[in-house]
């Protein structure tokens, strides 16, 4: 499930999938993706590349197709593989820099960006 919140320029993913859910937020204010892994107890986080993920008006317009067309061919799908860096627990400079919705996701978690 997606929920936009375009009066804080923020969007939720929530992926219900056994063993591979995961919860994300994309927030633009702060220029930044957190997805947490359930499966993992882990966040990665990385910076909003604007070439490859698309902005919060066409995300919300891309789920909206996609989920009444039920296959779409689009440019702007988002995939993203990381690659294993170094982990630590946010800081105060971390939260900040990332944001509160951020914070809120991966608290406690080890970072990887």
């Amino acid at each position: 499930t997606m929920t936009v919140h375009n009066e804080h320029q923020i969007a939720e993913v929530h992926v219900r999938s056994g063993l591979y859910s995961s919860d994300s937020i994309f927030d633009y204010t702060h220029g930044y993706v957190a997805t947490r892994l359930l499966s993992r107890r882990a966040c990665f986080i990385m910076k909003i590349n604007r070439e490859y993920i698309p902005n919060l008006q066409d995300m919300g317009r891309l789920a909206f197709e996609r989920k009444t067309m039920k296959t779409m061919y689009s440019p702007n799908n988002v995939w993203v593989q990381f690659r294993p860096g170094h982990s630590m627990l946010g800081t105060m400079k971390n939260w900040l820099l990332y944001g509160k919705p951020i914070e809120q996701l991966c608290r406690g978690l080890p970072l990887y960006e």
